[in-house]
Order: structure tokens, then sequence, then C-alpha cells
């Protein structure tokens, strides 16, 4: 089990914990001659709510400057929450994730209604893609994919 995965099955199991669903997410290994790890921002969109950041995945060691030049990159969720964001809080903020299968706890406090996931990856010399994927809480799940930058995107209920 990936270490972005253990989350998630911990708090199923701890007493107490209201389990709201889980986000998962596929990046893809792109077979490209500089491969970087992408930036990662994940985000819910619904009536009613300001656009909420669940995880923003960018390189905070970098080099000279703490990653967060290029979160701009990020384009649309920087256009509804990054910009006003300033230094991502730890709570939901973290280091780039290698391709792979990745699982994070969907917010435990959103009340019943429609929703938008939204889920934006941006890539040093590689592409960008944003994918939407729309579930209604308390109902039912959803998932979607991307083409190229992200691969699979699913929120499941519990």
């Amino acid at each position: 089990m990936k270490p972005s995965s253990l989350l998630a099955p911990v708090l199923a199991l701890a007493p107490g914990v209201a389990m709201a669903g889980s986000i998962s997410i596929d990046l893809p290994r792109l077979n490209v001659a500089e491969y970087h790890r992408p930036y990662v921002a994940i985000w819910v969109e619904g009536a009613g709510i300001q656009p909420r950041t669940v995880a923003i995945w960018y390189d905070a060691d970098h080099r000279g400057d703490p990653g967060t030049k290029w979160l701009s990159d990020l384009r649309g969720w920087w256009r509804v929450a990054g910009r006003n964001i300033g230094t991502p809080p730890a709570g939901i903020s973290g280091a780039t994730r290698a391709p792979g299968h990745h699982t994070i706890p969907l917010p435990a406090d959103l009340k019943p209604g429609a929703y938008t996931l939204k889920v934006e990856a941006a890539r040093e010399t590689g592409g960008r893609e944003l994918v939407s994927v729309p579930f209604t809480m308390a109902k039912t799940g959803g998932k979607s994919a991307g083409t190229g930058e992200i691969g699979a995107v699913a929120v499941t209920l519990p």
C-alpha cells in the first residue's frame, strides 16, 4: 500500500471519526524524456460554499524559494482559491507525488448537496490538465478521467 493510501483506512477504523468518503487520484507515469512530478490542486466547489481547497501538492523544499512561485501555474485553482490562500497551510499542503494511485479523505463536514470535485495538475516542461467530478454528498459518488497529466479520479462515499 502506498503511503498516501494509508490515511483513509486508519480514519475508517478509528472510533469516533466520521468518514465522509474518499478521493482517489491516479497520476500516470508519462513516457517523456524529462519527467517532473506534477503540482496538483484538489478542491471542492458547490452551491452556497466558497471553493474549498482539500489538498495542494507542490515542491515546498524547492531550492532558493518555498516552491510557491509556480502554484499560479495551477490556473483553475489559482483563480478560485489559490491567490487568496497565501502559503498553503500544513493541513492541506504536501510534497509532489510520484506516479501511481493516491487516496485522500473527503472533508467530513460537507453538508448534503451537489458538489464538484476539481483536480488540476501542471508539470514543468509538461502539460496541464483539469478534471471535474460531479457528486452528491450523502447520495452518490462520482468518477471521471483525464487524458494526459491525470488518470482516473473518483469520489467514493461510505
